[in-house]
């Protein structure tokens, strides 16, 4: 049955162009010419207005939620890749690298007087913790946060090392004039005692630090702050204007 379709459909289809070809003729011949006018995708040239629109509606910095704004001083730098989403704070001279997400929609984020979180940090804050401590995450003054690593609902005492891929869960306290080193865990609740060198997973104690360990802590997050100044150079304070000053230089002639 359904060859003898097919073969009455080639009898007719040939018969119609025999007979009466024009008419398909023409109409194949009005569709190929209409597809040879539009213009595919490779020969789409993109607007230049295009990388304007992109910048403006792309990641946001600052993320309000409902009453809470994040607060900026305006000595800090804050990467332009940067999240910053409810109650977060970030105080003067301190400084949050590329990457970084700093989330405060359960509870307060602090970092505090030339303190430095680094590259592809997260940092969050639980809604309570379960030792009784405060839940919310405090970074002190002249703090340095490895890159790459977690902080949530912790307490980190003024002058301090946090290395590189380390993690503080909630309630961990790390006091005055002390080192965890890269890649360790602090569990829940634990506490690194004032001027002690602690590493691993879970953290353990390793050593008491000496006096010149403890003299270089602040003076490597001053150090951090010195190198923050030529990034801060580098960008204007909000949003995306520097794209205007870019085709203002553009229009004047000057070199970017």
């Amino acid at each position: 049955m359904a060859a003898a379709l097919t073969r009455l459909s080639r009898k007719a289809l040939g018969s119609a162009l025999v007979n009466g070809g024009a008419p398909i003729r023409r109409l194949l011949s009005a569709e190929a010419a209409v597809a040879a006018a539009s213009p595919s995708f490779s020969d789409v040239t993109p607007s230049p207005d295009d990388r304007v629109k992109w910048d403006y509606r792309g990641q946001r910095r600052i993320i309000p939620l409902g009453q809470w704004l994040p607060k900026i001083a305006v000595d800090a730098y804050v990467a332009p890749n940067v999240v910053l989403a409810g109650q977060v704070t970030v105080c003067d001279g301190s400084s949050v690298w590329n990457g970084s997400v700093l989330r405060g929609d359960l509870n307060k984020i602090t970092v505090g007087f030339c303190s430095n979180v680094q590259e592809r940090c997260v940092v969050h804050a639980a809604w309570s913790s379960p030792t009784g401590l405060p839940a919310e995450t405090l970074i002190e003054r002249y703090v340095t946060i490895g890159a790459n690593s977690l902080l949530r609902s912790c307490t980190i005492e003024p002058e301090c090392i946090i290395g590189q891929h380390s993690i503080l869960m909630e309630g961990s306290l790390v006091e005055t004039n002390s080192i965890l080193e890269a890649g360790s865990v602090l569990p829940p609740g634990r506490r690194i005692p004032t001027g002690e060198l602690w590493a691993g997973n879970p953290a353990r104690y390793v050593r008491q630090l000496t006096y010149d360990e403890i003299k270089e802590i602040p003076l490597l997050a001053m150090a951090i702050n010195d190198l923050m100044q030529s990034h801060f150079s580098e960008f204007l304070p909000y949003s995306t204007v520097y794209l205007e000053v870019e085709n203002l230089k553009k229009s004047l002639g000057i070199q970017i």
